[in-house]
């Protein structure tokens, strides 16, 4: 059985609260509030199989030219089959239909995204993002996350 990619809807709220809170948890997702994904549901994509959520994703406009790639997990036992790859491509999908020319992310998994066409680069290069989240961010000073950056063609 394979999943397919779909835009969230409110029902999804709480899967999504869920499935970043356990990431949260690790330290490797920046918390959301189920206020805050309400707010901003337009923005997620679900991986789903059977009708169960399985992974979630979200497009978040930083500039004129550049969007990132964030809240992007996949439940532990559907973890390896791809569907992270399938989210990407939906999350790239749709920042191409936006005509954003620049898509990036901040992560652990730097080989995930360099499979998924992602270079490594300079975090300092994205200011916008260090004013939109990293100001919030617990690790603000001593980040270990590595940036990735795809140009879109």
């Amino acid at each position: 059985m394979s999943a397919i990619c779909r835009k969230a809807v409110p029902d999804d709220v709480e899967h999504l609260f869920n499935m970043i809170e356990g990431y949260a948890e690790q330290g490797i997702m920046l918390p959301r509030s189920r206020k805050v994904l309400e707010k901003q549901l337009d923005q997620f994509v679900i991986a789903e199989m059977a009708g169960e959520m399985v992974g979630c994703g979200s497009l978040c406009r930083l500039g004129d030219d550049l969007v990132e790639i964030r809240s992007l997990g996949i439940s532990p036992n559907h973890q390896g089959h791809g569907i992270g790859s399938l989210l990407v491509g939906a999350l790239i999908n749709e920042a191409r239909e936006q005509q954003f020319p620049k898509i990036m992310a901040l992560t652990y998994a730097v080989s995930f995204f360099q499979k998924n066409g992602f270079s490594i680069v300079e975090k300092e290069i994205f200011p916008e993002k260090v004013w939109t989240d990293c100001i919030f961010c617990s690790k603000q000073d001593c980040c270990d996350e590595i940036a990735v950056l795809k140009i879109l063609d």
